[in-house]
């Protein structure tokens, strides 16, 4: 796959390989991805969750402060990864080379399944919550009337969302770089503001975050555990560069840069957020709302978390333009996740691990159409079926379980591949890997004890790949030569 600074029109000149995706990203637009993918429904959903959970808003950002300090662990070892292992793909390529194709596959599977389709879903339907939320006392009579619940209408703007960023992104390479690094800035700048603003308004009420409640057994323990997952969610996106690999130009020196540069700034901008959420709300504010008598949404009443401390610290008549500026934020991270799930489908298909229409890119634009496709469908089944707090549950404890082996892979490669070239190399390992590995795996283990439902369907969505990979291997064995996809 080229490293060269290639535009679609060039895409056909001999230097590039018939099928491949010209590279033509730089820094920046990695930086955004990186940033986009981090930035979004987490942080502006999840610390509601985690608050009334936990029941203190201590406790909520030392949580932060955990996770930050995994997703840093986990960002460094995926700059080595990324580094030796430039290709489109993420996940997949470091399992597939570490550990053979059915890991590989298995984290394609969950990817497709799981780690793009639950965010982008999650995404879009918290996008379609905060735009709609200002104008629920105007649009409850008329739903009404025709008997059509507001989840009902939320689900249906979160339709039209993805689809529309589908297409974006589909229409060509230069229109997503563009779209993706415009509504990635306007995200930081709005929720940079939004936080500045926010501490200033709460500073009286800095109280609020030293609520330190003990904890004494194991139930409070598991309940923190288990939040962390919440938290893991919110950071998951310091691996997304990685899946495009393959098209950033330069990839062994750009790629490292843009996970760093977007970790680090993201875990700043996610304190900032957290402690201006501390100040405008306890956690009994939160759970007054979820046991309300005119809650309708359970635990996804307190999902536009950032909506609801905008009325507190601001009055009804700033939290109006600013859920709906939240609203238009999280269609950042809607354009992030269709970006890279569809390079996991595609990167499968190449491997012959996914029917190879898969691999086909659009003519002109050279992006992977059917990949985009099959991307849609899964996001609107998990859109249609599930909660906000639901589908980033079942995604978050998905994605945990394959992060852990994905990152493992570092020990695999270096025990077996010591003289692969490394042109970064992740300060403090072995420590470094094994601590994200640690945390990671006391985090999912929470979340199984406490979140059985969720969890059972993550881990059975991961098993029900494994007879599915043999009977493609099966059907591949079948097919002349000619027909099969290059393994």
């Amino acid at each position: 796959m080229s490293e060269n600074h290639t535009t679609p029109a060039e895409a056909d000149e001999p230097g590039l390989a018939k099928g491949a995706m010209p590279a033509e990203f730089g820094l920046p637009t990695a930086v955004f991805v990186v940033v986009a993918s981090m930035v979004g429904a987490g942080v502006l959903t999840t610390s509601g969750y985690t608050m009334a959970s936990v029941g203190s808003n201590a406790w909520m950002l030392i949580l932060w402060v955990i996770g930050g300090l995994t997703a840093i662990c986990g960002a460094l070892t995926l700059a080595e990864l990324s580094a030796a292992l430039p290709q489109t793909g993420g996940d997949y390529v470091y399992l597939r080379a570490s550990y053979g194709p059915l890991p590989a596959f298995l984290s394609g599977w969950v990817s497709f399944l799981i780690g793009f389709a639950g965010p982008s879903a999650a995404s879009a339907f918290a996008s379609a919550k905060y735009l709609l939320e200002p104008f629920q006392a105007e649009l409850s009579p008329m739903l009404a009337s025709i008997r059509i619940d507001i989840v009902i209408l939320e689900r249906g703007v979160a339709t039209v969302l993805i689809g529309l960023f589908a297409a974006i992104h589909l229409v060509g390479r230069r229109q997503t770089a563009h779209v993706q690094g415009w509504i990635t800035a306007l995200k930081l700048v709005l929720l940079v503001a939004f936080a500045a603003a926010g501490l200033v308004a709460g500073w009286p009420s800095r109280s609020h975050i030293a609520d330190w409640k003990p904890v004494t057994d194991s139930t409070g323990m598991l309940a923190l555990l288990s939040s962390l997952v919440y938290i893991y969610y919110a950071y998951t996106g310091w691996n997304a560069a990685s899946y495009m690999a393959g098209e950033v130009r330069d990839p062994q020196r750009l790629l490292p840069r843009a996970i760093l540069l977007g970790t680090g700034g993201v875990l700043v901008i996610y304190m900032a957020v957290n402690a201006m959420y501390a100040m405008a709300l306890t956690p009994n504010d939160l759970n007054a709302i979820i046991n309300g008598p005119a809650n309708k949404k359970g635990f996804d009443a307190v999902a536009p978390i950032a909506e609801l401390a905008a009325r507190q610290l601001f009055g009804d008549g700033w939290a109006r333009p600013l859920s709906v500026a939240v609203g238009l934020m999280l269609l950042s991270s809607l354009s992030a996740y269709l970006l890279i799930g569809p390079r996991v489908i595609y990167a499968m298909a190449e491997a012959g691990q996914f029917p190879g229409v898969a691999a086909r890119l659009l003519p002109r634009a050279h992006t992977p159409g059917v990949a985009t496709v099959l991307q849609v469908a899964v996001t609107l089944v998990l859109l249609w079926i599930g909660s906000v707090q639901s589908i980033i549950m079942y995604a978050g404890v998905g994605l945990s379980i394959f992060s852990m082996l994905a990152m493992s892979s570092i020990f695999i490669l270096r025990w077996r591949q010591p003289d692969l070239p490394r042109p970064f190399r992740t300060p403090g390992y072995p420590i470094t890997p094994a601590l994200y590995l640690i945390l990671t795996g006391m985090m999912t283990a929470a979340a199984f004890n406490q979140h059985q439902k969720e969890s059972g369907l993550a881990l059975a969505s991961i098993l029900i790949g494994v007879p599915i990979y043999y009977i493609w291997q099966m059907l591949s064995a079948r097919k002349p030569v000619a027909d099969r996809t290059l393994e």
